[in-house]
């Protein structure tokens, strides 16, 4: 992608924890020049990660006075804590706010404090607390209540989406053009398709093809209309198994019992089903190996109409998920911790994949820009889509941003830039050029570009 902003100033950023987050968000804070700093008590690790992104390293502890202050704590911008313990991380955010005059970010995963989010947040002075196990369960259950899509992206904190779909061979669709679809919804607005391995913001006269994955923005009541109207179909799950007990696995299934579908999970630890069994009474937790074909079969996999695979293995998950393909019908969504092999991964059958790492990095990136921006909450939302080749933001309008006011069709817009819809005061615009956005309207775009970090950088 495109970077318009290599000439801005980067921020200082200090990153506390050289594991998979870490890692992903080095790579992806480095290509948008960025003065990174990272700390970690495994000196190997700190070595690899310094070398390979060419950032500054320090072996020690991210909680220590001495350690945060050879890091530059004094002039830093950013600290993000994302090492394994939740503790650590917050405790690293409370020193570095006594220290230096900086943004904090901490990763914190312990179901016990996910309630106390707000409270934490507040009282430690913390700008961000991320919970990924969280995050990934409630895109799954997005998942889970549209089967149909590959993936779904929440804007506007639900009002409005952008869905990802497989088109059928045959379907309505299927030959017809970009400008046609407004004969079954005129108020969605397709984003992007990928044939073949590229993809194209496409115009009203291009034409589909069944085995096209399509992208569209629409409110949830708009696309199940869309949806019906083109024959896809659109029932939520109302069965699921879940193969693993760990927190993602916790988080997902009191999320699915809330949505009154059946679960069951499958955790080999009989310690753990026993918690898992008092946590989440609606559930059937079943003591038993996950990637054992026979448990699988006696757990009823052949007749679910979900299975997601939650173990902490990516091998695992990948064995039960194209197992679950070869036996049954079900909606399979599979969990990636690592980015390793990601062409292979495309390439097999997999249905519906999630990397929580990039779930992370994304929301730490979007607040990193808003943060450089120095006005700290511009950007709400950013998603990396089409396998990174795009990206979708959400964007607060600010009072006097030069978009305002003016009809589209006379914006000076970028090129491959799409302004995807615009929510004012709950109501959900998908744009057409006599539209204009007002102060206060909440505007998705879709864009090739990357670095975007204010709405007026959609103007040339």
């Amino acid at each position: 992608m495109e970077n318009p902003f290599r000439k801005t100033r980067g921020l200082k950023i200090i990153i506390v924890g050289c594991g998979k987050v870490g890692k992903t968000l080095v790579e992806r804070l480095s290509q948008e020049k960025h003065d990174i700093t990272v700390i970690d008590t495994d000196s190997d690790e700190v070595d690899r990660v310094s070398e390979t992104y060419d950032v500054m390293g320090i072996i020690g502890n991210g909680s220590s006075y001495n350690v945060l202050l050879d890091a530059g704590i004094n002039d830093a911008d950013i600290l993000i804590a994302v090492t394994a313990s939740d503790e650590l991380n917050m405790l690293c955010c409370t020193i570095a706010n006594q220290l230096g005059n900086c943004a904090t970010i901490a990763r914190v995963r312990n179901p016990d404090y996910s309630s106390e989010l707000t409270y934490l947040r507040a009282r430690l002075g913390i700008s961000l607390i991320l919970n990924p196990e969280l995050e990934t369960a409630r895109e799954i259950a997005r998942l889970l209540r549209l089967p149909t899509a590959q993936e779904i992206n929440a804007f506007t904190k639900g009002h409005a989406e952008l869905i990802k779909f497989k088109l059928p061979d045959g379907n309505v669709l299927d030959g017809a053009r970009i400008m046609e679809i407004r004969h079954y919804n005129s108020e969605l607005l397709v984003c992007g398709v990928e044939r073949n391995g590229e993809v194209v913001i496409p115009d009203g006269n291009f034409e589909l093809k069944g085995q096209d994955y399509i992208t569209f923005i629409s409110t949830p009541v708009n696309t199940q209309s869309f949806f019906k109207k083109i024959n896809i179909d659109t029932h939520q799950v109302r069965n699921c198994i879940i193969v693993g007990g760990g927190k993602s696995s916790y988080y997902l299934a009191k999320q699915l019992t809330e949505m009154n579908i059946d679960v069951k999970i499958i955790e080999i630890d009989m310690k753990r089903c026993e918690e898992l069994s008092a946590l989440i009474p609606q559930a059937l937790v079943i003591c038993g190996d996950g990637t054992d074909e026979q448990v699988l079969r006696e757990s009823g996999i052949e007749e679910a109409e979900a299975v997601v695979p939650l173990t902490g293995l990516d091998e695992e998950n990948i064995l039960i998920t194209l197992f679950a393909k070869s036996c049954t019908s079900a909606k399979v969504i599979t969990k990636i911790k690592r980015s390793s092999f990601h062409e292979v991964i495309d390439s097999l059958d997999m249905g519906s994949i999630i990397y929580p790492r990039y779930m992370t990095a994304e929301t730490i990136i979007g607040h990193v820009r808003a943060t450089q921006n120095g006005i700290g909450s511009n950007i709400e939302v950013l998603y990396h889509i089409f396998d990174n080749k795009a990206e979708a933001i959400e964007f607060n309008t600010e009072k006097n941003s030069p978009v305002v006011g003016k009809p589209i069709m006379e914006l000076k817009l970028k090129d491959n830039l799409l302004i995807a819809c615009i929510n004012r005061n709950g109501k959900i615009i998908i744009p057409k050029g006599d539209d204009y956005i007002q102060e206060d309207d909440k505007v998705v775009i879709v864009t090739t570009h990357t670095g975007f970090r204010d709405l007026k950088d959609i103007l040339r």
